[in-house]
């Protein structure tokens, strides 16, 4: 419903006017006497160029009438659609939770409170408002509009108030009127601010339909990830959760999804994602796709990193024989996955590894095996692999050694050999409690020997793995915080083939990459200095920590537990070779809904649009007076027609600056002021803003090192912006990007007619090659490429231009090396002339460059000159950087200046004739 209120409704009095205004605009000009006079006959034929009307038109009036009845329901300040709120008195005090759950719908909490400060302005109330987020501090009401400037600058934070007990101790002596924009949550101490509010005044609660997201830090169990979000309110609702890393290149992008299905009364939703160490090594950071709250997002640290392993095997090495070493086929299953610590046994205690794999060691020093206790007490896994020497041996025979799950018989067992009776045995499905449930048993996976379990009653339940006949393969005890796992073939393929098969790689996995917890202990951070490296704001944002000191490990523990909170900001934190994630969300955090008592008004936060129509009705009633001026000339006969004057309207109507209706020249005068190396916008920000600092990075080689010099990058809008201002575009190929229309490629072709030249880069480091069949880069680049006007190309020849324009070169790397470069295709009657290395091929620009080495991630640097990516290791990754520089120094200026370069194949005529 559309209500319309006034702010000075007293002024409407002034409409009784009217009639009276009648009146006198009826009175004048008066009416004509009539006297008869006999002279008059003498006038008679005779016509006067001035009209006046002996009375005003009764049109005329109601146009005056209309432009002062404007003027006065002007002034008397209308609003369309006001807020429906009774008028207050008093101060007034704007609660803003200010934490992560408010990021979801930001922008329309801080326009709520602009309209509750814009009310507060118009009834002259001082107003105060403060976020919960930030430490309490004194209260003080100041007018709106002292306020309303320092609104905007308030962002949310990426944690929960923790202070609640604290503000309502602050809050002034005085009453006062509360307006809280909560954030629907029940956060600890809510309560006591709430009665505080309520004993200084009247409270309004603003609360968002929006439901809140939140994503616990990410779980590994069985080999795959868990990720947990919790919603509220609990209605049903799918969600994806992505998993973002950087790529190979060092770009940072979605590399998996999986999908959350929130059932109807259930506030979490779980799922799983499958991913290959290789992979979960690169993740970053989950976060739910569609919430920008830094609680919709779950930094990673080196809970799902790779492992630090040691492998000791009991039998010596057989030179000449590695595949009979039984630590052989571990290494190889594990060298991918993991980091492999070497030494002794007493060699590798003390470094702390996440696993030690016994291979057939039976027999350990005292001193030894109390280290080795006490390491696993401590969280670590002792992964023991069976064999002769173990057989052979007394360990845990009559009484379970404290490093074995269970008790062993003597002799072992042995099983399709030549000396025993019955068939090699095949394994059964793993049960449900083990962690190797859901892997593929294949079936040609045998044991022909093994030690056997004594039969004691917690046998069954150390079991994670049994033979088909129900015999134990692999066992498993927990002492302290870690587990002793034994597999009761060898880790080779002398008592089973099971080593040879991708399910030992696959067990392996599951063992070792489970054994670190998820949350590291309090006693793993105390004592040490961790430094933030990347923190969250509240949207879930990340960026760098720039010098914010380090944190001590205890405040760090109890931030963990506990949450972030100010000075100690969600974020990334490292010390030494160590990461910790601190999150906005634990693993135990819950959501509860805040509940608000009888006598508190709850209301939306969804602002109703109020339009003030002051402006508008004043305007109109300047243009009806000035309309009424112009019809009383013509009225009057002053002005010769209604034509005339309706163009004298519509030259006061038009704005001053007549080029309010020219398109926007910015950009153009930005193009032309001097040379700009431009780029395709992709529609992917993360590859625009790598082409963006590409351009820049190159822009500053150039004018350190040529008389070039570029002004700052500027992207470029296929379809909107005009292509002739510049000489050169690099365009990144991105498999999703769209494919410019009609009129882009009409602007494309005459931009490559005229001169200018198009650097395509498929950035896969030439896995497609020009025929861009085995990557999706390389297949958009074919559909791009079927609407432009390209030439014939070839590989670049060696004696092209481009490799001698400025620099010489041979090679054209980017961040990768080794890929074509396409060019035009030289004309095949091109000549060498005699004691020139090269053939003349002065012909033009190349109009198009096809390549793969992601040369703008090569060129790519901050605004500080730094470069940006990783290029190659050590000083050759550098030299190769610089190679990388040449190449695009030569581009351009083979751009800008052409084939001049060819022109050296006169120089021996030349030297020829000087010599005459």
């Amino acid at each position: 419903m559309t209500l319309l209120a006034f702010t000075t409704p007293w002024l409407l009095w002034g409409l009784i006017a009217l009639p009276i205004l009648w009146l006198l605009l009826r009175a004048i000009p008066p009416a004509p006497i009539r006297r008869r006079f006999p002279a008059v006959a003498l006038l008679l034929g005779l016509t006067d160029e001035e009209r006046q009307a002996d009375k005003t038109p009764w049109w005329l009036l109601v146009l005056r009438a209309l432009a002062v009845a404007a003027a006065i329901i002007g002034f008397a300040g209308p609003i369309l659609n006001p807020e429906n709120r009774p008028a207050g008195t008093g101060p007034l005090l704007i609660v803003l939770d200010g934490g992560w759950a408010d990021a979801r719908d930001w922008p329309g909490r801080i326009d709520k409170a602009s309209t509750l400060l814009t009310e507060a302005g118009r009834a002259g109330r001082p107003v105060a408002v403060i976020r919960l987020t930030d430490l309490p501090q004194t209260v003080s009401f100041q007018n709106a509009e002292t306020w309303a400037g320092r609104l905007a600058a308030i962002e949310p934070q990426p944690f929960a108030p923790q202070s609640y007990d604290d503000w309502a101790k602050t809050l002034p002596d005085q009453g006062f009127d509360s307006y809280w924009l909560s954030d629907g949550l029940d956060h600890p101490g809510r309560d006591a601010l709430l009665a505080a509010l309520r004993a200084k005044g009247n409270l309004t609660a603003f609360v968002s339909p929006r439901p809140v997201f939140a994503l616990r830090p990410a779980g590994f169990e069985d080999g795959k990830i868990i990720l947990t979000a919790a919603r509220l309110p609990a209605d049903a609702a799918d969600l994806d959760v992505i998993a973002r890393g950087p790529d190979p290149s060092g770009i940072d992008r979605e590399l998996a999804r999986g999908s959350l299905h929130f059932d109807a009364g259930a506030p979490e939703a779980k799922t799983t994602l499958d991913l290959p160490p290789e992979l979960r090594n690169r993740v970053n950071r989950f976060e739910l796709l569609g919430q920008r709250s830094a609680g919709a997002v779950s930094l990673t640290d080196d809970s799902l990193k790779r492992r630090k392993i040691a492998v000791i095997g009991g039998a010596p090495d057989r030179e000449g024989l590695p595949l009979l070493q039984p630590t052989y086929y571990l290494r190889q299953a594990l060298v991918p996955v993991a980091d492999l610590v070497e030494g002794s046994l007493s060699d590798v205690i003390p470094a702390n590894p996440d696993v030690i794999i016994l291979a057939d060691v039976a027999k350990t020093t005292p001193a030894e095996a109390d280290a080795l206790l006490e390491w696993v007490n401590k969280g670590g896994l002792l992964l023991r692999f069976a064999g002769p020497r173990l057989a052979a041996s007394e360990l845990s025979r009559a009484d379970e050694d404290p490093l074995m799950p269970v008790r062993l018989r003597e002799g072992g067992r042995s099983v399709g050999g030549a000396m025993s009776w019955g068939e090699p045995k095949t394994l059964a499905p793993f049960p449900e409690n083990s962690p190797f449930h859901g892997l593929a048993v294949p079936d040609d996976v045998t044991v022909t020997q093994q030690v056997l379990a004594q039969p004691d009653p917690d046998l069954s339940t150390r079991t994670i793995a049994a033979l088909a006949d129900g015999t134990p393969l692999v066992t498993r005890k927990e002492i302290g915080a870690g587990q002793v796992v034994l597999v009761h073939v060898t880790a080779n393929a002398e008592w089973s083939n099971l080593p040879l098969t991708g399910l030992f790689v696959q067990m392996l996995e599951r063992l070792a990459v489970s054994t670190k917890p998820a949350q590291p202990n309090a006693q793993d951070l105390v004592g040490l200095t961790w430094v933030p490296q990347k923190i969250m704001d509240g949207y879930g944002t990340e960026r760098d920590a720039g010098e914010i000191a380090g944190i001590e490990g205890a405040k760090l523990a109890k931030a963990i537990a506990t949450g972030p909170g100010p000075g100690l900001p969600a974020g990334l934190y490292a010390s030494a070779e160590r990461k910790v994630a601190l999150n906005v969300i634990a693993a135990d955090t819950k959501l509860t809904a805040a509940a608000w008592p009888s006598g508190v008004a709850i209301e939306g936060i969804e602002t109703v649009k109020s339009t003030a129509l002051k402006g508008a009705l004043l305007t109109a009633a300047m243009l009806l007076l000035a309309l009424d001026v112009l019809a009383a000339l013509w009225v009057s006969g002053r002005i010769g027609g209604l034509a005339r004057g309706a163009v004298v309207v519509l030259a006061l109507l038009l704005p001053h600056d007549a080029r309010a209706q020219v398109p926007d020249d910015v950009k153009a005068i930005e193009a032309t002021r001097g040379v700009v190396l431009a780029y395709v916008q992709t529609g992917d920000a993360a590859v625009d803003q790598v082409s963006e600092a590409g351009m820049r990075g190159l822009s500053d080689q150039l004018w350190l090192r040529t008389a070039v010099e570029p002004e700052m990058p500027i992207a470029v809008d296929l379809e909107k912006d005009d292509l002739a201002f510049y000489p050169f575009l690099y365009w990144p190929i991105t498999a999703n990007q769209q494919i410019p229309s009609t009129a882009a490629y009409a602007k494309l072709n005459r931009f490559l007619r005229t001169g200018g030249m198009i650097m395509f880069d498929t950035r896969d480091g030439d896995i497609a090659g020009y025929s861009g069949d085995a990557t999706p880069e390389g297949q958009m680049l074919q559909l791009i490429a079927a609407g432009l006007d390209i030439p014939p190309l070839e590989p670049m020849p060696k004696d092209h231009v481009l490799t001698r324009s400025f620099y010489l070169l041979q090679d054209f790397p980017g961040r990768y090396t080794g890929g074509a470069v396409w060019v035009e295709a030289s004309d095949p009657a091109a000549e060498q002339a005699e004691g020139m290395p090269f053939r003349n091929l002065n012909d033009g620009v190349t109009p198009v460059i096809i390549g793969s080495a992601d040369w703008a991630s090569a060129w790519a640097t901050d605004t500080d000159g730094v470069p940006m990516f990783p290029i190659g290791r050590g000083y050759a990754g550098e030299d190769q950087r610089e190679i990388s520089y040449r190449f695009g120094i030569n581009v351009i200026m083979h751009v800008l200046t052409g084939n001049y370069k060819s022109d050296q194949v006169h120089v021996p005529a030349l030297l020829e004739r000087l010599g005459e």
